[in-house]
């Protein structure tokens, strides 16, 4: 048989090297762009540290960071097909389903050996390869321990406390309609007990709010400054914000998840070489260990970098109990996205003088009922807590495409579609006549004998 010539075996030499080699070595040959431009949810204090390290290993590719919300994020993602950003970075796994249902991610070959398959009880990455997990994020209570101290508040461990009187005006939240891991808490609490259970909490709890932030770093940081005692937020804005020096704790109550944190490239890329090296930093060893930064403090996927985690850091791969009890539906969070984001707004975030007055007036009654009780002011303040936990929508019908289809993020250029207006105009009267209702009948109890 005839040998190959000198050219011929280097030529078949270099292409079984080529085929031995991993995936992220064969990528870094492939030379990259010049920018990379991302659009994320992100604080430039969770962001900063992660460019710094990507374009210290890609010196001459430049990252360009556009800062919006989840929700506009996923807006404009929509809105800008012909010229698109190159990467989605955001916690919300629901909100990569709604642009990969719209085939508005691309499906990058990224190399993800060495990270678990699963963490937390569900997929670290999108099986179909649209999104990829590069952090694990848990949901919970975040509170300022001198805060508590000055105001003789007990340290609150489930949902269920933040119910109690003793915190009414302690409380704060953001919006989930502009904040993607606010809707994740709400969509967690609702999951983990249930359509109806799941909004009698939450409207209870929201009886204690101080206020519904616009934005999700609104609520750490007034929980870092006293503004008020406690958060409902994502786990690392309590680890970054303890990290940093400020007098703060958090807590995982049972009813939570941990889901991963996502990134995705974004169909059309314009820079598609440069977006996948972006995405393989942060799934790299070194990418995970910038997870650790004190102004990021996010729990990292791939296990090693826990040994490198400071004293006390949660660690999803040793304690099974973080996130047990909820397994995260993605995909009936996706079917009633948009409907939950606004069903809150007109229950919560546009009536909560409204609401909180009216649990206010409850709770008066009811230490009134305990110094003197009466039949009457039972049975009076029972129907003004029915009126004060009922949805106007039921489980069924906030996934039913004829009612839930109709929902978009709206803005000043786009206006509801007569549909989804005629669904909020509804609900805004109902949550006017409940809560006005229940207060009355709170106050008739208290003077009843």
């Amino acid at each position: 048989m005839a040998q190959p010539n000198r050219t011929g075996r280097r030529a078949v030499l270099a292409a079984a090297s080529a085929a031995l080699l991993p995936v992220a070595q064969l990528r870094a040959q492939t030379a990259l762009e010049q920018r990379v431009v991302i659009i994320t949810s992100f604080s430039r204090d969770v962001t900063t540290p992660f460019v710094q390290a990507f374009e210290r290993a890609h010196p001459g590719t430049k990252v360009e960071v556009q800062n919006r919300s989840t929700t506009a994020a996923v807006a404009f993602i929509r809105e800008t097909r012909s010229s698109p950003p190159d990467l989605m970075w955001a916690s919300a796994p629901d909100a990569f389903e709604v642009l990969k249902a719209g085939n508005l991610l691309a499906k990058p070959q990224i190399d993800t050996s060495g990270i678990p398959p699963r963490v937390g009880g569900g997929p670290t990455h999108d099986p179909e390869g649209h999104y990829f997990g590069f952090a694990v994020s848990g949901y919970g209570i975040m509170y300022n321990t001198r805060y508590l101290r000055a105001n003789n508040l007990p340290v609150p461990r489930e949902w269920a406390d933040l119910k109690k009187p003793i915190y009414h005006g302690h409380v704060g939240i953001s919006s989930p309609s502009r904040s993607g891991t606010t809707h994740l808490t709400v969509e967690t609490i609702l999951q983990g007990e249930g359509w109806e259970a799941g909004w009698a909490q939450l409207l209870e709890i929201a009886g204690n709010f101080a206020q519904v932030s616009d934005r999700s770093f609104g609520v750490p940081d007034a929980v870092n400054s006293g503004q008020y005692g406690i958060g409902i937020v994502i786990d690392f804005f309590g680890f970054s914000a303890k990290a940093s020096g400020f007098p703060v704790e958090f807590v995982y109550p049972s009813v939570t998840t941990l889901v991963p944190a996502n990134i995705a490239m974004v169909q059309n890329a314009p820079n598609p070489n440069a977006a996948r090296a972006f995405i393989q930093f942060l799934l790299s060893p070194a990418g995970q260990e910038v997870l650790l930064d004190p102004k990021v403090m996010r729990l990292p996927v791939r296990p090693e970098t826990y040994a490198k985690a400071p004293q006390g850091f949660p660690n999803p791969f040793t304690d099974a109990s973080l996130g047990a009890r909820v397994r995260f539906d993605n995909d009936l969070s996706e079917k009633r996205y948009e409907l939950l984001n606004s069903l809150f707004d007109r229950l919560v975030t546009f009536r909560l003088r409204e609401l909180t007055a009216a649990w206010k007036a409850v709770h008066e009654a009811e230490a009134a009922l305990a110094r003197r009780d009466n039949a009457e002011g039972r049975r009076l303040v029972a129907e003004a807590r029915v009126k004060l936990t009922r949805v106007p929508i039921t489980a069924e019908q906030a996934i039913d495409p004829a009612t839930a289809g109709a929902f978009q993020p709206t803005r000043p250029n786009r206006p509801a579609g007569p549909r989804q207006a005629q669904l909020e105009e509804e609900w805004d009267r109902f949550a006017v006549a409940n809560y006005a209702e229940a207060r009355q009948l709170a106050e008739r109890a208290r003077s009843a004998r």
